[in-house]
C-alpha cells in the first residue's frame, strides 16, 4: 500500500513483553501520544482496518 498526499499522524503498535502499546505520532504538531491497549484489541485491528477500506470503496462518507 502506498501513500498519497500529507502525513498527518503515524502510529506503531509495539509490544513490551506481554504488554502492547499504541505509539502516535502527530506530526503536524510533532507530538508523541502513547496508550496500552488490550490484547484483544490488538486481535480485532485487521478487521477494523478492513472495515475501514470497505467503507471508503463503496464510497461512504462520514462527518
Amino acid at each position: 500500500m502506498s501513500a498519497t498526499g500529507t502525513p498527518l499522524y503515524s502510529a506503531e503498535l509495539v509490544q513490551e513483553g506481554g504488554a502492547y502499546k499504541l505509539v502516535v505520532t502527530d506530526r503536524l504538531r510533532h507530538t508523541v501520544q502513547t496508550a496500552y491497549v488490550s490484547r484483544r484489541a490488538v486481535e480485532q485491528l485487521p478487521a477494523l482496518l478492513s472495515k475501514f477500506d470497505s467503507l471508503h470503496l463503496r464510497g461512504v462518507r462520514q462527518r
